[in-house]
């Protein structure tokens, strides 16, 4: 697992890597996106910090706009996440309203008396600044829905089990509330340890990403 990890991270260091601000016309409509954040390393490269996706048709460029533009973290768990850990690592009272989902009408009319509107604005805005100041990555298109969720989940099983990629003692991640988090050193707590991409599937992978 280890070799077909330091394959994987070697193979994404060769393509072309975004960081902020990014022109969305190099973005492919659909594909997965593979992060990378300052200061964290493995295998001799850029260490893999979050494989991600879309389910949507052509959603690829607005699921990274979602992430590291629109702020509004109900709408990202990504953004929800670095939150979380930003919040913990000074001790805010305020993650447990940070917690609530404000998405429905509803929930924002029952939680209305609890959220400090412009404390939940500076937060967006520090999640925001961390993000596109700290993470950079790659793109690779995969057009089938199928296909996309599937590749996700295997990159993501294959990283996660890797013995060899461990997070730095600085990484923001180390102060989130999530058990998932800190112990993988990714920022998911979905699909992680199962079922890995076999060494013929890397190489059909390799393959077409090196076309």
């Amino acid at each position: 697992m280890s070799q077909l990890c330091h394959n994987l991270h070697h193979l994404f260091d060769k393509l072309p890597l975004f960081g902020f601000p990014f022109d969305t016309k190099m973005i492919p409509n659909n594909g997965i996106y593979i992060l990378f954040e300052n200061g964290e390393y493995a295998h001799d490269a850029n260490r893999i910090v979050r494989i991600g996706t879309h389910t949507g048709d052509n959603q690829l460029r607005s699921r990274l706009q979602q992430h590291f533009v629109r702020e509004n973290k109900d709408r990202s768990i990504f953004r929800k996440n670095i939150g979380r850990a930003l919040l913990n690592r000074v001790k805010d009272p305020y993650l447990t309203i940070w917690e609530l989902d404000l998405t429905t009408r509803e929930a924002k009319k029952k939680y209305s008396a609890l959220v400090d509107i412009e404390k939940q604005r500076q937060i967006e805005q520090q999640v925001t600044t961390y993000m596109q100041d700290n993470f950079r990555f790659i793109v690779f298109p995969v057009d089938s829905k199928d296909k996309r969720l599937e590749l996700e989940s295997k990159i993501i099983s294959t990283v996660s089990s890797c013995r060899e990629c461990k997070p730095s003692s600085e990484w923001l991640g180390q102060f989130s509330p999530k058990d998932k988090i800190r112990k993988s050193g990714l920022w998911i707590v979905n699909e992680l340890y199962k079922q890995p991409l076999t060494e013929e599937e890397y190489r059909d992978f390799e393959r077409e990403i090196s076309r």
